[in-house]
């Protein structure tokens, strides 16, 4: 087999697993160096990913085929894309060259790569136009899209707000009062009251897959507000957008993802429950998931949604 012929996505870790060094007490990912101890809590979400991982290859593919690759990293098992192309119908291949749908895909806040320069005739490109995803330029997006600032001076602002770091998926937003001097490398923002309106003691981010730039699922996490910055969620749902945002809100969305020349990943949108404002805090290219803490049942009815949405856009329908 060279490179160049299609192949059905691996079910064998053999290739995925060298992403990882294996230790007595726990586990090292090889590229960014962070290390994971073998808890209790780790092996149930790696228990639960199994039982997602083979639940999710029995998903009848849909036909005909088509042929996608990943540059200039390969999308492995966990993240959404490799059960949803999948799904849809795709063959992976490694060079682009040979491929109906090249996706732009590397974990990284900042990702200025170009599209390879051997293309197939009519191929479809997928977030190359995607390059920046730091909390800076998302506040400006969110801005552009809603018609309201997210972000604020922490030199003048009074009042608290929300300190949290540049980079994506770092989870370490605290709240500070201001006015207060910036930290390098640090981005400061309105403090979004999303608390519960049955239950003040929860947060409820709307966490919202798109696919062709519009809204697809919603996966509706709550949490303690004492871990509002965190990714531990207590309580997962899944919705339609419909059952979530207005029309216009979904419009906004999309707006948003143009901005940022997002085609396929997730967004994290907050809701004041005071004003009903809604706000884009995070956007994400190399989208995991779904979400751990729901339920098998809604997560393969997600990658069903995600699959004929994804079909639809890489055909133009």
């Amino acid at each position: 087999m060279t490179d160049a012929t299609p192949r059905v996505f691996q079910t064998s870790g053999s290739v995925w697993l060298k992403d990882f060094e294996f230790g007595l007490t726990g586990l090292t990912v090889r590229k960014t160096g962070a290390r994971v101890p073998y808890s209790p809590s780790v092996i149930a979400q790696v228990t639960a990913w199994f039982r997602y991982f083979f639940a999710a290859q029995q998903i009848e593919r849909l036909a005909p085929s088509f042929t996608i690759a990943f540059t200039p990293e390969r999308a492995r098992p966990w993240y959404l894309i490799w059960a949803v192309a999948r799904a849809a119908g795709a063959k992976l291949v490694k060079d682009a060259a040979n491929a109906d749908v090249v996706m732009h895909f590397e974990d990284a806040t900042y990702s200025p790569n170009d599209p390879p320069t051997k293309l197939k005739p009519g191929v479809k490109l997928v977030n190359f136009s995607c390059r920046d995803v730091s909390k800076t330029n998302v506040a400006r997006a969110c801005a552009a899209a809603f018609g309201h600032p997210l972000a604020v001076d922490p030199t003048t602002h009074a009042g608290p707000a929300v300190e949290k770091s540049e980079i994506n998926a770092a989870h370490d937003g605290r709240i500070v009062q201001c006015p207060a001097q910036p930290i390098p490398g640090r981005v400061y923002q309105r403090v979004i009251d999303n608390r519960m309106a049955g239950d003040l003691d929860f947060v409820e981010d709307l966490r919202t897959s798109t696919v062709g730039g519009r809204p697809a699922v919603v996966f509706v996490k709550r949490r303690q507000v004492t871990k509002r910055f965190l990714n531990t969620n207590t309580e997962v749902l899944l919705r339609m957008p419909e059952e979530v945002f207005s029309a216009e809100e979904i419009e906004q969305i999309s707006a948003f993802t143009r901005e940022i020349g997002l085609e396929w990943g997730g967004v994290d949108v907050l809701r004041d429950r005071t004003t009903g404002k809604l706000y884009i805090v995070d956007a994400n290219k190399t989208d995991m998931g779904p979400p751990i803490a729901l339920n098998l049942a809604d997560k393969i009815k997600a990658t069903y949604a995600m699959r004929d949405a994804f079909r639809k856009f890489v055909r133009g329908e």
